[in-house]
């Protein structure tokens, strides 16, 4: 039945009343039209969606011009139909859509809301199926056999699966690099200061039962991300006991895509991560030197730098540690101490030249790297190195020995090779006859120089100052090679794809701090939480980025707070109108201080900042303002979550 606009009445209009699910069987008002179809079909669920729904579906979109979420009535055993919030689902989602899967205008349905983990001992997990209708969804208990066969008949969008109130699982079967793969996919996990993952796991043959586990370890991710525990690029997750059918699966290695294919993946929005399978022989390493892993993984998939997927039952790349450079460098016992890393930091590779290149944001890192180091050796570990063209690699053999091989992009030639660290030592003698002697050791570089030498690259590193090690024998400058230290401007890849929900703007090369609350703000089932920092502007600093100070750190915290506090009575009212994830920015220059909130690329709007007024304006301005002050320009993130236990 299809009713306009004039066909729904108020109370005042209608004095007919009908038992309604909504208000615990009492009896409410109901329109003429609505009262004759409960009396004559009984379907109380149908009247509820007709009268209650559309009115205050109108209510709402009238007023907020949004699409609503309530529960609509006593739907079919089995099954709750609920609405999305600025299409939570689609495929052309804004960064800052709302990720709460389900809510109600009279409070969320207890089978969605209440718990952290909606993962039942047998089955799935209750999955989200369209109505049909834009926006409108049923929460319903899946059928495993059903689902599958949905899914081999090519079903073109992701089976949507509710692991609580503020996580999703989107599943799909794809076919990637010729290879037929599950596609696990969080939604969520970045309102609690966590990357979103992915998981592509390749099909067993006439596979017919769901990867359930990978859904237990996105609820482990959810819980460990509320403590701030989160995984990051060459982070290793470990599982507790058997997973994915064997005790060997031992973990993920979760890694950024870089020069692999994307093609025909459901993706989240930025910023996402790719787990892949550990094999409990792998574990040390994918503590010790991850890098090294990864690498060695594309080399056994024949995939640069490494595959996105994972094949279950292989066998280890690598065996007992053995004898390996690496002893010297990492505590393979306990893991006190590893190879230090500075990010942006890469190593090419080329024909009678080498280039480490530091970036100049980096120079925080490689002081505390220096000062760290022993006085005789230093060895950094570099990043992987995306403008190369292939990359270093070690492979254990049969024996235990390790071996120097390369991969490289498939059908490109090979002009720049990456290494994975570099070791400058200290140990030649001026009598040896060299200027310096350069060489290359499982996946890096090696270069043995005098004491003299060592002591000129360590003040040339600290004055970042470019310094050049020529090496080959004293006699023969024909034959010689350069070792070049060099600090690069270049941007630090970080944060891409990401933009701002007050205006969109790009935060690519923005370096950013991920922050986890110990107080809760809470109001309605809501809560409200501070995941992230972006500093847009942090000074005009020589070396490295502006260093925090704990004032700072402190004012931060302050204004955060205080942004909380202000917005708590809206929570409930801000998540129905679709600004789940929202953006403040806050101003401090000797000309000018001040800030600007928003959400979905706009402006919160005029009820909300004048909340915000009266709370910020004080303490923003209570850090006083002077001409020597240098400007700090910074974007701070906030999600509002449902209230889980």
């Amino acid at each position: 039945t299809n009713i306009n606009r004039s066909g729904v009445f108020c109370a005042l209009c209608s004095n007919l009343k009908f038992k309604l699910t909504h208000l615990d069987g009492k009896e409410g008002r109901v329109c003429v039209a609505c009262h004759s179809t409960l009396i004559n079909s009984k379907k109380i669920h149908f009247a509820l969606g007709l009268c209650y729904g559309y009115f205050w579906m109108m209510w709402y979109s009238s007023r907020f011009n949004i699409s609503t979420v309530f529960l609509l009535g006593t739907p079919p055993k089995g099954k709750r139909r609920v609405w999305f919030a600025d299409e939570i689902l689609s495929s052309k989602q804004s960064e800052s859509a709302p990720t709460t899967p389900v809510r109600g205008t009279h409070g969320t349905a207890s089978n969605v809301s209440c718990s952290v983990n909606l993962i039942p001992l047998n089955g799935l997990p209750p999955i989200l199926t369209s109505t049909g209708v834009k926006g409108d969804y049923t929460v319903e208990e899946p059928s495993e056999t059903l689902l599958i066969q949905e899914l081999e008949s090519g079903r073109p969008k992701p089976l949507v699966f509710v692991l609580n109130a503020n996580l999703l699982a989107m599943v799909k079967l794809v076919n990637y690099v010729n290879r037929r793969c599950w596609c696990v996919t969080t939604k969520g996990l970045h309102a609690v200061g966590q990357d979103e993952v992915v998981v592509l796991l390749q099909c067993s043959p006439e596979e017919k039962t769901f990867p359930k586990d990978i859904f237990s370890h996105f609820i482990q991710l959810y819980r460990d991300s509320l403590t701030g525990k989160v995984v990051k690029h060459l982070s290793l997750s470990l599982f507790g006991s058997t997973f994915l059918g064997s005790a060997d699966h031992a973990g993920l290695l979760y890694v950024r895509a870089t020069h692999q294919s994307l093609q025909g993946l459901p993706l989240p929005n930025q910023p996402y991560l790719f787990g892949l399978l550990v094999h409990r022989a792998e574990v040390a390493w994918a503590k010790a030197f991850p890098l090294r892993l990864m690498l060695r993984l594309g080399a056994e998939c024949r995939f640069y730098p490494c595959p996105l997927y994972s094949v279950r039952f292989r066998k280890p790349l690598f065996g007992e540690i053995g004898r390996t450079i690496m002893r010297l460098l990492v505590d393979f016992r306990n893991y006190r101490y590893s190879l230090p890393t500075v990010p942006g930091l890469t190593v090419d590779l080329e024909a009678q030249r080498t280039c480490i290149k530091i970036p100049t944001t980096g120079y925080n890192e490689m002081m505390r790297a220096l000062s760290k180091s022993n006085e005789h050796v230093l060895a950094i570990g570099a990043c992987f190195n995306e403008g190369a063209d292939s990359h270093l690699i070690c492979v254990q053999g049969d024996d235990g020995q390790y071996q120097t091989q390369a991969i490289s992009i498939h059908n490109q030639p090979r002009k720049v090779t990456g290494s994975c660290f570099f070791i400058f030592s200290s140990a030649l003698k001026a009598s040896a006859g060299y200027l310096a002697k350069s060489s290359i050791v499982e996946d890096g570089l090696m270069v043995q120089i005098t004491v003299e030498t060592m002591a000129e690259l360590r003040r040339s590193l600290r004055e970042m100052k470019d310094y050049i090690v020529t090496c080959g024998k004293l006699d023969q400058s024909e034959s010689q090679e350069l070792v070049c230290v060099q600090w690069v401007e270049e941007k630090c890849r970080v944060n891409k794809g990401i933009i701002s929900p007050i205006d969109g703007k790009s935060m690519e090369s923005i370096s950013s701090k991920k922050l986890f609350q110990k107080s809760e703000y809470k109001e309605n089932g809501k809560i409200i939480r501070w995941t992230e920092v972006f500093f847009l502007q942090r000074g005009d600093h020589g070396k490295g980025d502006m260093p925090e100070t704990a004032e700072q750190n402190r004012l931060t915290e302050r204004i955060a707070r205080a942004f909380c506090l202000a917005l708590c009575p809206h929570l409930k009212l801000l998540k129905e109108d679709g600004m789940a994830k929202l953006g403040l920015r806050v101003t401090f220059d000797p000309q000018e201080v001040g800030f600007v909130a928003g959400s979905n690329g706009q402006p919160l709007p005029a009820q909300y900042l004048n909340a915000l007024d009266s709370v910020l304006i004080p303490v923003i301005h209570s850090r006083g303002r002077k001409r020597s002050d240098e400007s700090i320009v910074m974007e701070l993130i906030f999600y509002i979550l449902e209230n889980v236990t």
